[in-house]
């Protein structure tokens, strides 16, 4: 049949064989710069117009750290209950099917070990798509026994962070994970183990106010949003205008919360740059 054909209108494309445009060929970055999404993933997914930094999660960063790819993935088949039966406009366990049903995830966070750069290296990778990156119990189990890990093995621990904060659903059981991770990094530093923590956008919430700021080195992602409370909640809450940039990495690390900032290209160099400098071991080129 033919592509077009001619009517008392013109040529028109019959509708049964209109072409539409697929979805997600162009990606437009907050400033307005729009790119193809095959030249956004080649370019690890920021904008070469304006170096946004695009939010992605574990599967890309476990791509970029590691290398050729290939990791062993660590406590995999973890996943939450129901202990205090909760419910808000839906059941927890009917919010967490539809979470791990959308992403294919069993929690907000994957933890993997694996060589980067020729060197083992044990990473956590926090992933914001699964209930917005929210700190539950397991969450916290799962970073500590990747903690464990590094300790038993005696191999770096590299934790990426991205995170809205405590899962509200587990209450209590959330904020308990603060400690816990917080005592497991305790015990990494007493064995001399490095910990270097990548904080990307957003850190937020009770991951900040733990293992996210603990690293020997904190570093961050440009533009990155690194709060407890977030701007809008600051604000509504003193009642002030606040900085330009206020709460993104570059202020952070302004204020001295950060060691620096790299673009995610760099990122793996410099982390396995940072880790020979504390072992006190050659440089990897």
């Amino acid at each position: 049949m033919a592509w077009f054909k001619r009517t008392d209108k013109g040529i028109q494309t019959p509708t049964e064989e209109k072409k539409d445009t697929p979805k997600g060929l162009w990606y437009k970055t907050p400033s307005g710069k729009i790119i193809d999404t095959d030249e956004l993933k080649k370019n690890l997914y920021v904008s070469p117009e304006d170096g946004y930094h695009v939010r992605v999660g574990s599967k890309e960063y476990f791509e970029l750290f590691f290398d050729d790819n290939t990791y062993t993935e660590l406590n995999k088949k973890l996943s939450s209950k129901d202990p205090l039966k909760f419910e808000d406009t839906k059941k927890y366990p009917e919010r967490l099917k539809a979470a791990q049903e959308k992403t294919g995830l069993k929690d907000a966070v994957r933890t993997a070990v694996g060589k980067s750069a020729g060197k083992d290296l044990v990473i956590a990778c926090m992933d914001f798509a699964f209930i917005g990156g929210s700190m539950g119990s397991v969450v916290g189990e799962k970073i500590a026994r990747a903690i464990d890990y590094s300790i038993e093995k005696n191999i770096p621990f590299l934790m990426i962070s991205k995170s809205g904060g405590a899962r509200m659903m587990e209450a209590s059981l959330s904020l308990m994970q603060l400690v816990k991770t917080s005592v497991k990094l305790a015990q990494l530093a007493d064995a001399k183990i490095p910990y270097v923590s990548l904080c990307t956008d957003p850190t937020t919430g009770g991951t900040t106010a733990s293992f996210a700021m603990l690293g020997d080195i904190n570093i961050a992602e440009p533009n990155a949003l690194i709060a407890f409370a977030g701007p809008r909640v600051v604000k509504d809450t003193t009642g002030k205008e606040l900085p330009e940039g206020f709460q993104r990495s570059e202020f952070v690390l302004e204020h001295g919360f950060l060691d620096a900032i790299y673009e995610r290209k760099n990122l793996k160099k410099q982390v396995n740059l940072y880790l020979d400098l504390i072992q006190n071991q050659p440089v990897r080129a």
